[in-house]
């Protein structure tokens, strides 16, 4: 059973807009006097050949260059000579097929080119201004609706992904080993420590309430992030005791600029289970917030070893989607084994 490839919306535009043209000007040609059926004929296919190929190759040109995803200002100030290019080969290619086929179809017809040039090129170029700045305006409305939609697209998958990582999150931080884990740890502390073990529960309810409540927005900043990630980071010393220790380094000029929500506090959980939970003697996770000529380095380092599960967890995954969204791909995220037994993660981000 034969495929038959479909046929582009672009190229059906481009079809269908110059056969309506030229089949208007075959009507006015029909309603003038001396009309010829064969002429016509020829009329409208050198038309439409002459005129796809006119907006064909320009269309090349724009995407060669990228044109249409410029912002308005410059590329009017690039289509504008580009209008007025066009409707130059608007009118060499319109007066030379006239010419042509005039001269061999239409009897009597013996006036020189150039005559035939000087006596119609203002007209034709008008024409031809006017039709090509039709043809470009459309285009161009066309990309920017797409781009609009696309807009729109990405920023509704993105906010779906943020309330999964923000679930998944909440998730990891109150699974069961960890969750029992904390009440046990509590419940130790009730008669030794009652002001530890109470101390202990405004942490675990500062964190669920955080991840419930505190990350509906796109984006918070530095300083929001770390109060969570120190809480976070008591919480679990308490469960850990010597085996946890943490350094922690932000530079103060960074502290209201805005990241993606649970960024850092996903590669700490992710250092604490895969790395320090898994040592005998633990070790320090170490968080470092810093700029880098125009962007922000954020960097997670905690003692173990690089296993396929850690790359690939569903945290790590959710986190890269979300960077390579809010950024537009312009955000990187490594994740690699430095020497003596140290892993480090490192989100870079743009920051003017």
């Amino acid at each position: 059973m034969k495929r038959y490839k479909h046929i582009s919306l672009y190229w059906k535009c481009q079809l269908l807009g110059w056969s309506f043209a030229s089949l208007y000007w075959s009507y006015t040609g029909f309603a003038a006097s001396h009309f010829s059926f064969s002429l016509a004929v020829v009329q409208f296919i050198g038309d439409v050949f002459i005129y796809i190929l006119i907006t064909h190759v320009y269309r090349y040109f724009s995407l060669k260059y990228r044109w249409h995803t410029l912002a308005p200002r410059p590329l009017l100030l690039r289509i504008i000579p580009a209008v007025f290019l066009l409707g130059w080969a608007f009118v060499v290619l319109t007066i030379c097929k006239l010419y042509v086929i005039r001269s061999s179809m239409q009897p009597g017809f013996d006036i020189s080119f150039r005559s035939f040039m000087g006596n119609n090129w203002i007209l034709v170029f008008i024409a031809g201004v006017r039709l090509m700045s039709i043809w470009v305006l459309a285009y161009y409305l066309y990309h920017y609706a797409q781009r609009e939609l696309n807009t729109v697209k990405e920023n509704a998958r993105l906010t779906i992904i943020a309330k999964e990582a923000q679930i998944n999150n909440l998730a990891a931080q109150l699974n069961p080993h960890f969750f029992f884990n904390s009440l046990n740890n509590i419940k130790a502390l009730v008669v030794e420590k009652p002001e530890t073990a109470r101390r202990a529960i405004d942490l675990l309810s500062d964190l669920l309430r955080t991840s419930l409540y505190g990350c509906d927005n796109k984006l918070i900043t530095v300083r929001e992030e770390m109060e969570m990630i120190n809480d976070y980071l008591e919480l679990e010393k308490m469960r850990f005791e010597n085996r946890l220790k943490a350094g922690i380094k932000v530079d103060n000029n960074l502290a209201d600029v805005l990241i993606l929500p649970l960024s850092i506090q996903t590669l700490v959980e992710n250092g604490i289970k895969h790395g320090i939970a898994r040592l005998k003697e633990g070790g320090t996770i170490c968080i470092k917030i810093e700029q880098e000529n125009q962007s922000i380095k954020i960097t997670v380092q905690h003692p173990g070893k690089l296993v396929e599960t850690t790359n690939n967890g569903l945290g790590l995954k959710n986190l890269r989607e979300r960077l390579q969204l809010q950024y537009n791909g312009n955000a990187r995220f490594e994740l690699m084994e430095q020497p003596h037994g140290i892993v480090s993660a490192t989100i870079i981000i743009p920051h003017a």
